[in-house]
């Protein structure tokens, strides 16, 4: 049999051509690494060297699956083995030992033993006056959620939205801002899963979720155009992706979701650089604002960020930044042995609108972490600027086990509180949630004191318990505690829409001053009408200050306007009727659908008053509002 020949090797012979493969194959994986990790182009980041090394190692595995296995093959020796090593890979072992020599020594001077003052200056702090610095802010202003509970109401809007529930998700990229002078949390909605994406990719994400700090008001705001550019979106317009090839050589923090006074969504992209050696010092130099809906981006230098944005800076990078000048305050050596006057922040953090800003919220204790705080920062998170205030006290941590002492049996979790000026005190505010995330009651308890400690179901009634009990304990002086409950009958009630909500003001007889009242916080003022008893939970007035109308957070029905009858119905037979005087107001008189007993039954909705009535043998009332067919018989019989 004629023997065949053999079958050439496939692939080009030459140097040239083998080491253009080698290039091909190598630029395909770069890119594809490239587009999944998005390293930035930057000697500052280490994830550049990482990258450049990925490179080198693809390179050289290549040449020598292309021209080294050549060599063996064909029989080549050691000696002509180390030539090719020398030739096709020197080149790029040398340039991997360059950037490996590079970030050792970058990172050697790089550190706080070689450069401590330079670390303990990366944050300027001034030292200002609690009380005059910080004013006492309305309570309906006051942040009454944590991050938790804002996301399991934001979470459960997006259940009252039928065209939406099946196709998108609440995403957890929520943000606390500042928005038209009121605490929020916004988050953008997310795509389901990737068929999702793919069927509702043209038409973008329709809608985000806003959540109202202080009235726990959660709202699905829809947008006219969706947004094309979010962290739901798996390709080109994942916001990381799009920032990358924008930006190729910055580095950027997590991009945080934000909306302006309009409500036109964002995306806040802040640009990080290392400002000590080469890789130490990190901090913020500016911001990249991309339009979540055209993704159209600007740049801005920190000092040039547009005043409605409020997250710059994150709570973790300042504190970061303020244990460097804590303990770096006498050297490197003092902040190990001695540690003289070191100081470092505790171990969580909370936010608070002032100024039309976002302020970050953080105590400061020793080095030796013991139980007491020597003060607590409040640092702006657009600006920077951070302010020490010395407040000597209890730990957040001292104050939350104080607060879900008072209400052990309920069995509440306190969360992590807010430090305010509460009748020139420092003042921890801590809402008690139960376990469903919902807040059920709120605590206030004294920074310096914190044996003192009130509670209360609206933030006014636990306000006024903590004024009282600072002017018993001879904290703070005052004859007259401000008033923050009104009781009275309505003299004259008003409506009016503001910023997409209806608002209801209500003046009691007597009074001057009328009460305002959101109808979504408080669906009851929808229904009130002249002449109704009512009780209202309102901010304390404030000396000096107009105090014509007052924000106010619950209203209670007492008693209500008693109808005129239109006629007088039939008397029920007597041995069926208690003619005892009624207790309370008979509001209205309904038919059921549908009663059990024979005979004529009828539900009576009864406004209750201080004493207890009895129907026939013993039975009480129904409550107000109540739904029962009954034998109950209203005043005179009827």
């Amino acid at each position: 049999m004629e023997q065949q020949p053999s079958k050439k090797a496939r692939g080009p012979k030459s140097k040239g051509g083998k080491m253009l493969v080698c290039l091909l194959i190598t630029a395909v994986v770069g890119l594809l690494y490239f587009y999944v990790a998005l390293p930035p182009i930057n000697l500052q980041a280490s994830d550049f060297y990482t990258f450049v090394g990925v490179l080198c190692v693809v390179y050289v595995l290549c040449a020598l699956v292309t021209s080294g296995m050549d060599l063996v093959h064909g029989g080549g020796g050691p000696r002509e083995f180390l030539q090719f090593i020398k030739a096709r890979c020197l080149p790029v072992g040398i340039l991997f030992l360059a950037l490996i020599a590079v970030a050792l020594v970058g990172s050697l001077i790089s550190l706080p033993i070689f450069r401590a003052a330079a670390y303990r200056d990366l944050l300027t702090v001034e030292t200002g006056k609690f009380t005059e610095d910080i004013s006492q802010i309305s309570f309906d202003k006051i942040p009454t959620l944590d991050e938790a509970s804002a996301e399991y109401l934001g979470d459960r809007q997006m259940g009252t939205l039928s065209d939406m529930v099946s196709q998108f998700d609440y995403s957890a990229d929520s943000t606390q801002i500042n928005y038209q002078g009121r605490p929020v949390r916004v988050a953008p909605i997310a795509y389901a899963d990737l068929i999702k994406w793919f069927t509702n990719r043209s038409q973008g994400l329709p809608a985000y979720v806003i959540v109202d700090m202080g009235t726990q008001e959660a709202q699905v705001v829809r947008l006219s155009e969706g947004m094309k550019y979010s962290f739901s979106e798996p390709l080109n317009r994942n916001i990381l992706r799009h920032l990358r090839f924008q930006y190729p050589t910055f580095m950027f923090g997590t991009p945080q979701f934000e909306i302006n006074e309009e409500g036109r969504p964002y995306w806040i992209a802040p640009r990080i650089v290392k400002t000590i050696g080469l890789f130490g010092g990190q901090d913020i130099q500016g911001a990249v604002l991309v339009d979540a809906i055209t993704g159209e981006s600007t740049y801005y230098e920190l000092a040039d960020i547009p005043s409605w944005v409020d997250n710059v800076f994150t709570p973790g990078l300042i504190m970061e930044q303020y244990d460097y000048h804590g303990t770096l305050v006498n050297g490197f050596i003092n902040s190990i042995f001695g540690q003289r006057d070191v100081t470092v922040t505790t171990a969580d953090s909370n936010y608070i609108a002032l100024n039309d800003d976002v302020y970050m919220y953080t105590g400061v204790t020793s080095a030796n972490a013991d139980q007491s705080n020597l003060g607590f920062l409040l640092s702006n998170q657009r600006t920077k600027e951070t302010t020490f205030y010395s407040a000597p006290g209890a730990t957040e941590r001292s104050a939350q086990i104080s607060a879900q002492g008072e209400v052990q049996d309920l069995g509440y979790i306190a969360t992590f509180p807010l430090l305010l000026n509460v009748d020139g005190q420092p003042t921890y505010f801590i809402p008690l949630k139960d376990q469903g995330n919902l807040v059920k009651m709120y605590a206030m308890v004294n920074a310096t004191q914190y044996q003192i400690v009130a509670t209360g179901t609206t933030v006014p009634q636990c306000e006024q318990e903590y004024v009282r009990m600072l002017r018993e304990s001879g904290i703070t002086q005052g004859e007259v505690i401000p008033q923050t409950e009104a009781s009275g009958v309505i003299d004259d009630i008003r409506s009016a829409v503001m910023d997409g909500n209806s608002y209801y003001f209500i003046r009691l007889k007597g009074e001057d001053t009328y009460y305002s009242l959101s109808a979504a916080s408080n669906p009851l003022a929808v229904i009130l009408n002249a002449g109704d008893s009512v009780t209202i939970h309102h901010a304390a007035p404030v000396e000096g200050q107009d105090n014509s109308i007052l924000d106010s957070s619950t209203v209670t029905l007492n008693a209500a306007t008693q109808p005129a009858p239109e006629n007088t119905p039939a008397a029920a037979p007597a041995d069926r009727t208690h003619r005892d005087p009624c207790p309370g107001q008979l509001i209205s008189i309904q038919k059921p659908r549908a009663c059990h007993a024979a005979g004529p039954r009828f539900l009576f909705v009864i406004a209750p008053a201080a004493s207890a009535a009895t129907g026939p043998a013993g039975q009480s009332p129904p409550e107000r509002g109540a739904a029962a067919c009954t034998d109950w018989a209203g005043p005179s019989g009827h």
